[in-house]
Order: structure tokens, then C-alpha cells, then sequence
């Protein structure tokens, strides 16, 4: 209880003032190659935030959010690692935190440091579990995605090798397990395929993944589904969720995160039609006026590859 109003008070922080991570600091945690130790947000669910900066060697491939929940009777975790170091040094986090067996694994999609550090946990004799549309893309994308790993995090990438995941689903998944009903969800075509959300009904917290963004500008990639990502959003909604840890930044609300993900989503769709309205080309795109964005992370970075990428789509919808 005391816990619990104690993360109250540090939300209420949260959306009084502007509170992220630095991308500047390349790691918090030096004792470990995660970048932050992990933190118990509510009892039982717990989180190593991740950096928002691009990845690099400094923060390990860990700049997205590795979470757990000690259910009681066995320890979920949501996201194996960029590496098969990574996993090991949230394995180590895990069994300084409880002396439950980590029982299943959940990759959030087929990205990278959502599922290199797969290998790890299967070693461990732990299932990996993801949606059918990830396996798919990391049995494509894998091998080229443990090169880059390999050319940043140089000696943190040892171990690592490309391994599916052990267990597949098209739809859902629920988990009763100890104090906890843990859902896992696929609620359709969002930001990568394979987008898996964990849904914790009685707790009222949703572990999000990358169906949700607000510290850091929201990436668009190829395979991005902006316009299917918005009717995904509205299922999203539909779970009234009190707490929200994304996919990376900091526990947050609903309202963070549809501010900076479904409302920027938008804006820059109707920005984007209305170029195309006027006939204009994708060098327009890139004027798009995202200055009320330009305070997050990564928007130097991302800001006009996501203008030219929605311009791309849009103009074949």
C-alpha cells in the first residue's frame, strides 16, 4: 500500500512536470550493462527503463523499457534484450528482486532488442513467446539486426545469436498466474508487426510496448501502419488503463501518451493530406511544422523521415 502511494505521488510528478531520461548519459545503472536498475512500479511489476537515445555502446542496445512481473508463482518478463548479455544482467536484476522462476518470456515485436537476447532465455530452459507477424519479421530481419548489434555494442554483443521465439499466437494469450490475470494482446496493425501489448485488468496497468510513445518522438518505419495504427488505438483506449509503461520512457497515463502518440499520429496525417490535396511532393513533406514535438528525444533524428515516410504511404492509400 505504502508503495503504491508512494508511485501515486511520483505520477503526479510526472504530469506536473516535464520529467525523461537524458539522452545525454549513457548510462545510470554502472554496475550492470542495463542502463537503470530496475524499479517496482506497482507492487509485483517492475521495469529497467531503457535510454532514449539511439542505441550505442554506452547504453548497451537497453533503450527500451525490460519489464517483470512477479506474479506469486513465476516471474513474466515483457521484452528479452538487445543481446544475450542484456538478458542475463535483467535475469541477474530479477533474482536479486525474488527467488520465483522466470516462467515465460514475451517478445513485444520482432525488433531487435525486443528479441536478440531470445537466446539467452531459451538456454535457461524459459519459453519465448510472441505474435506470429514478429517471428515472421525476425526470421527476416534477425541476422541483419545482430550486425548492427554487433558493430555498436562490440565485446556487449557476445553470446547473442538470432533465435525465434519458442511459441507462437494470432490473437491473445491469458496468463493466471499467482495474484495476477496477465493478458497478452494483439490488437492489430500499429507501429511493427507483431505489436503485443500485457494487459493487467485488476491492476488497472498496461504494459505497452510500442503501441505507445511520449518521452521520445515516435519512430516511422517502413512497415509502419500510421493510418491502421490509429483504428488500433481506439481498442487501446478501450482498456481504460490508470497506468501506462511504454514501450520506452517513463511510467506514465493515458493522457501522455495519446498527446504524443495517436494525437501526433494524426496531426501529421492531416498535415500530409493536405500537401497532397495541393499537389505538392514529398520535399514539402519535410516542412511540416513539428515544432511542438521538437522537446522530445530523437525528434532531430526521426522528425522528417517520419514527414517523408507518411508522405510515401498516404499518397497510395
Amino acid at each position: 500500500m505504502f508503495r503504491t502511494i508512494l508511485f501515486l505521488l511520483l505520477l503526479a510528478c510526472i504530469y506536473s512536470t516535464p520529467v525523461s531520461a537524458d539522452q545525454a548519459i549513457d548510462d545510470r545503472y554502472p554496475r550492470s550493462i542495463l542502463y537503470s536498475k530496475p524499479v517496482e512500479f506497482i507492487p509485483g511489476v517492475w521495469s529497467a527503463i531503457g535510454a532514449t537515445a539511439p542505441p550505442n555502446y554506452g547504453n548497451a542496445g537497453h533503450n527500451n523499457n525490460l519489464s517483470f512481473i512477479v506474479t506469486g508463482d513465476g516471474v513474466v518478463v515483457f521484452n528479452s534484450g538487445a543481446s544475450y548479455l542484456l538478458a542475463k544482467a535483467l535475469h541477474d536484476e530479477i533474482r536479486n528482486v525474488t527467488g520465483q522462476p522466470v516462467i515465460l518470456v514475451i517478445n513485444e515485436n520482432g525488433q531487435g532488442h525486443a528479441m536478440l537476447g531470445n537466446g539467452y532465455w531459451i538456454d535457461q530452459g524459459v519459453p519465448v513467446l510472441a505474435h506470429e507477424a514478429a517471428a515472421e519479421s525476425f526470421a527476416k530481419d534477425g541476422h541483419e539486426s545482430l550486425a548492427r548489434l554487433k558493430a555498436y555494442a562490440r565485446e556487449r554483443s557476445l553470446g547473442t545469436t538470432v533465435q525465434a521465439p519458442t511459441e507462437i499466437l494470432t490473437d491473445s494469450r491469458i496468463i493466471e498466474k499467482g495474484d495476477f490475470r496477465i493478458e497478452v494482446l494483439w490488437l492489430g496493425l500499429a507501429h511493427s508487426p507483431g505489436d503485443l501489448v500485457v494487459w493487467l485488468p485488476k491492476q488497472r496497468l498496461v504494459i505497452a510496448g510500442d503501441m505507445a510513445f511520449h518521452e521520445r518522438l515516435l519512430p516511422i518505419f517502413e512497415d509502419t501502419q500510421t493510418a491502421e495504427w490509429l483504428q488500433t488505438w481506439q481498442r487501446f483506449e478501450d482498456l481504460q488503463a490508470l497506468y501506462v509503461i511504454p514501450g520506452h520512457g517513463h511510467p506514465t497515463n493515458m493522457a501522455q501518451v495519446r498527446r504524443y502518440t495517436r494525437d501526433y499520429l494524426l496531426y501529421m496525417r492531416r498535415e500530409v493530406q493536405s500537401l497532397l490535396d495541393e499537389g505538392e511532393d514529398m520535399q514539402a513533406a519535410y516542412g511540416i511544422d513539428q515544432s511542438a514535438y521538437s522537446h522530445l528525444h530523437t525528434f532531430d533524428d526521426l522528425a522528417k523521415k517520419n514527414a517523408g515516410r507518411i508522405f510515401e504511404k498516404m499518397e497510395f492509400e
